[in-house]
């Protein structure tokens, strides 16, 4: 007979404080100062992405989706910082740094679980864009105004777009939030399928509320800050949140014994 796997619980602490959010912040600063080559890698990234859709959407004349795309990138963030968990555990663990089992990461521990996860949430943007679409259609179409200049966020219109549209926005970005905040850097940390961290990260959620969303309110501030200067704020901001939401992690789900 074959050998039996017992699924052994993971637990999540329900006693995180405020206080903890800014020793994050502290860590994840010291994590991206200590390697700030990793950090800048995968926020280029990101930055060079952002770019990319900023000059298409201009030069196509759709200027006016700048501001749902804008909106929506945010979700693609926490598989942009896979690689910001492994070199935070490397650190904590002791570990050389290669930029090989940096990048390595991305494939979770060798299962392919975090390709699965940053698969989900790429379909979670691509769902966003859609109902952005669908939302730009409803309040616009029979308006005149196309989306080639950000005037159309001046009418009434447009504000009652932003409006309908950034709530279903923030309810879309809680609900990936609350997905991924715990289970991406689960899949870094343990052999588990991503299934079972969606599990443990909701379970986070729940024992941690108010904290956690404080925390989700400001890494969305200071993404959404970071943009303005042409993305280049990212190229510090991303790492050091990533960094930050790693011990995070390690202080909501402790080491395993």
């Amino acid at each position: 007979m074959g050998e039996q796997v017992q699924i052994v619980p993971v637990k999540v602490a329900g006693d995180l404080r405020m206080g903890d959010l800014a020793a994050a912040l502290a860590a994840g600063w010291r994590d991206f100062a200590a390697c700030p080559a990793f950090g800048l890698f995968f926020s280029a990234i990101y930055v060079a992405a952002g770019l990319f859709l900023y000059f298409a959407l201009f030069s196509w004349g759709q200027i006016g989706w700048l501001v749902p795309a804008s909106a929506g990138f945010p979700l693609l963030a926490p598989f942009i910082a896979v690689g910001l968990y492994e070199v935070s555990r490397r650190r904590e663990a002791g570990l050389p740094m290669s930029w090989g089992a940096v990048l390595g990461a991305l494939r979770g521990r060798g299962d392919e679980q975090v390709l699965m996860m940053g698969g989900f949430v790429f379909v979670g943007f691509t769902f966003w864009i859609i109902l952005a679409h669908g939302i730009f259609a409803i309040f616009l179409a029979e308006s005149g105004l196309g989306s080639e200049s950000l005037e159309i966020f001046r009418t009434g219109a447009g504000m009652m777009m932003l409006v309908v549209g950034g709530a279903v926005g923030a309810l879309m970005a809680l609900a990936f939030y609350s997905i991924t905040v715990m289970s991406l850097p689960m899949l870094v940390d343990r052999e588990v399928d991503f299934l079972t961290a969606i599990i443990v990260s909701l379970a986070a959620m729940r024992a941690n509320g108010f904290v956690l969303v404080v925390w989700a309110v400001l890494m969305s501030v200071a993404l959404f800050v970071s943009m303005l200067p042409m993305f280049l704020g990212m190229l510090i901001v991303l790492p050091v949140l990533g960094h930050a939401t790693w011990h995070l992690y390690r202080r909501v789900v402790p080491l395993a014994a």
